[in-house]
């Protein structure tokens, strides 16, 4: 309910359509809401003014918004994909220049888009007139950001446009209609920017400010971390995006409790790290010291091998989740406690009532007795890394950035966000999770958990409340009735120590059986609250197989999952190299992306990486601000200013006598 939701027949007179009874007081609520809104807004000119700048917003066409999910450290391709905001500007490059320029013009213009310093550079080692090359350059320029500040007030672009540069570029992509040789009039203005030599830096402005328009509103569906090597990079990029959510993928919640200090999901990252080569993330990209993990390593375990440092960070994750499990008996994890399941005479472990052979069975730190009890050079080990991943100032950074743009799931004009499922009974129904004395499933089981989730950061250091939130951001990456990982198990110590695949397999939930099963979909949707007719569900988390015939879209296109394998990891596995979903006025796309060689590869051959485009729903009519969220947010704003009007004119608060 809004601030000023007070009924509005308490003012006076009719008000842009609102219909009020005389009075001569507000309610001391109503009085007091008003005159904070005031402050803000202190004559009725001022009320007025922004009243019409509201309702004309309400009329743009939708902003666009873009879609990503299991970026996993590919800092690369993220980067290009958000650059060309998955064939967005290239898009809007073909419409506006259709036949009238050759492919090879309109392939080099977005090549200067996405990477203008340095096509620049390019340029100006081959090109001989150089003036000429500027006027056309900046010419098209114009085109490309009139057409993509078109769904924006001046207002908006104004401030969207890199500092210094607002009075030029506002001369050049505003129509002047009183101007008779409007041509002439933006030629003088190019001629003198490419005289003084500021013709690069008004390039790579404008540049900017394309990349920034064309996409309203970025969309992270999780897993920024692991297995890439760049998720510091990744973090850096979104740090400064205009305008982003972050729905949190288990990857990313992992890494949360490991900056928060959780011992537990510390060795699981550092796990992860040694398994995908990727020990620089830490080393060089956030600047945590491996040296005690290494010394310990070659100390225990005779050498310092990507098997050696897998073995050794593996045995004390176990034994840090042995404890987890054992206090929270409500994870129902007794099946992972696995060390106390090891026959060391034969060298074999119990799992799940099958007995598998070893591949290693030494384990010198584990005491059969007490097989969950860190040695004292395992507990000086994990001491030394809770410190430096508590004291990494750029870590910290990022985490708190992710808790204050993320959330477990977002609902966004009418669709549903989230990483990975809604957690299914056998029989279709949304299954019932035990939290800490609370039973919760669906909607109500998300908000708890993210609940917990702010706890295990926000609470004080010490405390039980900090210590079972923290539990929990490690339930939510590995546990079986996890909204975030949605399988049965993680195979982790099957994957270190076992051979036998059979013994690797992981079970998903229900959830990926029935997402083609529309009553079970629009069970979600409307546990949700939202339209089962118009909604979309879109989350990630489980690669879509091309190569075998998998499509993302699932149920008609009510559910897509965009998974499509950003991780080189996953190329071989998916056929591709990632999914990315695009949301505008018009409807809804998804994008295929082909392997993004490199950077320089794409400047220097002016390649793209949009391989195919599939239309995943037209809309009926064409969305305006006005059907958005921040259309709804507007219309409030637009009824709390008609009612402080109403004041102003009634004499009910006095206009600023300023």
């Amino acid at each position: 309910m809004s601030f000023f939701d007070v009924p509005l027949s308490i003012f006076c007179r009719p008000c842009y359509n609102v219909g009020m009874e005389q009075n001569t007081t507000l309610p001391q609520t109503a009085a007091a809401a008003l005159r904070i809104l005031a402050k803000q807004y202190p004559s009725e000119r001022a009320v007025i003014t922004e009243i019409v700048n509201l309702q004309s917003i309400l009329a743009l066409p939708k902003g666009t918004e873009h879609f990503l999910s299991d970026i996993h450290g590919n800092y690369e391709q993220f980067n290009h994909v958000l650059k060309n905001g998955s064939g967005s500007i290239r898009q809007k490059i073909d419409e506006i220049f259709g036949d009238s320029e050759p492919a090879s013009v309109k392939r080099s213009l977005a090549t200067l888009i996405y990477y203008p310093c340095e096509k620049l550079e390019i340029v100006k080692a081959s090109e001989s007139d150089m003036d000429g090359w500027y006027t056309a350059a900046l010419h098209r320029l114009v085109l490309v950001v009139r057409r993509v500040s078109s769904k924006y007030t001046r207002s908006k672009v104004r401030k969207a446009i890199p500092e210094g540069f607002s009075y030029i570029i506002e001369e050049l992509i505003t129509e002047k209609e009183e101007i008779s040789d409007k041509q002439a009039y933006y030629s003088a203005i190019i001629r003198t920017i490419i005289s003084i030599g500021a013709a690069d830096a008004l390039i790579e402005a404008m540049c900017r400010l394309i990349q920034r328009l064309v996409i309203a509103q970025l969309h992270i569906i999780g897993d920024i971390y692991d297995r890439g090597p760049g998720p510091h990079l990744i973090m850096d990029t979104l740090l400064q995006y205009h305008a982003l959510d972050i729905q949190w993928g288990n990857h990313d919640i992992i890494w949360m409790a490991a900056a928060a200090g959780h011992r537990a999901s510390i060795a699981n990252v550092v796990r992860l790290c040694v398994r995908y080569k990727n020990l620089d993330v830490l080393e060089e990209g956030y600047g945590i010291n491996l040296t005690p993990l290494v010394t310990f390593t070659l100390k225990t375990y005779g050498g310092m091998e990507q098997t050696d440092l897998l073995r050794a960070v593996t045995v004390m994750q176990l034994k840090l989740e042995g404890q987890i499990i054992s206090r929270n008996p409500e994870f129902d994890m007794d099946d992972r406690r696995l060390l106390d399941k090891i026959d060391y005479d034969h060298g074999t472990v119990a799992i799940g009532g099958t007995e598998y052979l070893l591949n290693y069975t030494e384990f010198p730190t584990v005491d059969h007795k007490h097989p969950y009890t860190l040695s004292a050079d395992e507990e000086a080990v994990i001491n030394r890394l809770v410190s430096s991943f508590m004291h990494c100032e750029k870590l910290q950074r990022h985490v708190r950035f992710l808790y204050a743009a993320g959330s477990l799931y977002k609902i966004y004009n009418g669709n549903l966000l989230y990483h990975g499922c809604v957690p299914l009974a056998s029989d279709g129904s949304l299954l019932r999770v035990p939290v800490y004395g609370t039973c919760r499933a669906g909607r109500a089981l998300y908000d708890e958990l993210e609940v917990w989730v702010r706890r295990g950061w926000f609470s004080r250091p010490g405390s039980d409340e900090r210590e079972k939130g923290q539990d929990i951001m490690w339930f939510l990456w590995e546990g079986p009735a996890s909204p975030l990982f949605g399988k049965d198990k993680m195979a982790n110590f099957e994957s270190v120590f076992i051979d036998d695949p059979a013994a690797r397999r992981e079970k998903k939930n229900v959830y990926y059986e029935l997402v083609d099963d529309e009553a079970a979909v629009d069970r979600i949707l409307t546990d949700f609250g939202l339209d089962t007719h118009t909604a979309h569900i879109i989350n990630g988390h489980v690669p879509q197989e091309i190569k075998k015939g998998e499509t993302p879209i699932k149920c008609g296109g009510k559910l897509l999952i965009i998974d499509g394998g950003f991780s080189a990891a996953y190329h071989s596995k998916t056929g591709i190299a990632g999914y990315t979903l695009v949301s505008n006025s018009r409807g809804m796309r998804l994008v295929t992306h082909e392997k993004f060689e490199s950077a320089e590869h794409a400047i220097r051959n002016e390649t793209d990486i949009v391989s195919d485009t599939q239309v995943v729903e037209r809309f009926e009519r064409r969305r305006y601000v006005a059907d958005t969220e921040n259309g709804r947010l507007i219309q409030e704003t637009v009824g709390e200013l008609e009612q402080l009007l109403s004041a102003y004119r009634r004499g009910l608060i006095a206009e600023s006598a300023k």
